[in-house]
């Protein structure tokens, strides 16, 4: 008998980064795998608190104010090594807005204090004159179905990509991560950052099963994903596609 598939979702700073109901994207992780019969288990972990890296399938980390950024980005720095081992040996991760940031090098904030970044991610922000707000829709570079990826940005930060870092994709509605060049978000390795809100995955079931596809893979399990019916997410999908023809 083979060994039972499970999973080990750690979530970094949910009481200081939890901006637009990002819990959601944990949760929505956790309820996609047990409709498999795949159990799982949340970890949180706040600033100072110990992590064993060993347990841990899957990183998720949110979105927060710039005084939030604050209070957890030297904790963050300090982790940095462990955690960016982690992610090169390919454990997948996903980081909304203040957390897709600080995976950069540096985040300069509207006051002009520097936050340092832990360097995953080819890439820094800096504060803009004006906050991007409003509803997104990506036309995604990942291999999934559908290539749409859609969600509710609201962010102040301009990230701008260097060569090393390949975008998640083409913005079609919205700002996504500078209003410039037409790239939202980050992808390296299995890591995936973006500026999406909203929350993210509930809306996108496609990418929530990559993930979760990504966390088996990384823990040993090379079986595919069982398919569910998301006829009920779709419609959320859609109902957001639909603006972009408004």
């Amino acid at each position: 008998m083979g060994k039972e598939r499970r999973l080990n979702i750690l979530h970094l700073y949910p009481e200081q980064m939890n901006l637009y109901g990002d819990r959601g994207n944990v949760l929505a992780l956790s309820q996609r795998a047990r409709w498999r019969e795949i159990p799982s288990a949340i970890v949180t972990r706040e600033v100072g608190e110990p992590i064993d890296w060993d347990m841990v399938d899957l990183v998720f980390m949110g979105g927060g104010e710039d005084t939030h950024q604050s209070l957890i980005a030297a904790d963050f720095v300090e982790m940095a090594p462990e955690l960016v081992a982690r992610l090169q040996d390919g454990m997948p991760m996903l980081a909304i807005c203040g957390a897709f940031q600080l995976l950069g090098r540096s985040y300069q904030a509207a006051d002009g204090r520097e936050l340092p970044g832990i360097g995953f991610l080819d890439a820094y922000t800096k504060a803009g004159t004006k906050r991007a707000i409003g509803d997104v829709v990506v036309q995604t570079t990942l291999d999934i179905k559908p290539r749409t990826l859609v969600g509710f940005e609201n962010h102040g930060g301009r990230t701008y990509l260097g060569a090393a870092t390949q975008r998640l994709g083409v913005v079609q509605l919205g700002q996504g991560n500078n209003g410039v060049d037409q790239s939202e978000g980050a992808v390296q390795d299995h890591v995936i950052g973006t500026y999406l809100h909203g929350s993210l995955l509930p809306k996108n079931p496609h990418l929530a099963d990559l993930l979760l596809s990504w966390a088996l893979a990384y823990r040993g399990f090379d079986d595919l994903l069982e398919p569910l019916p998301s006829h009920e997410e779709m419609a959320a999908h859609q109902v957001v596609l639909a603006r972009r023809r408004n």
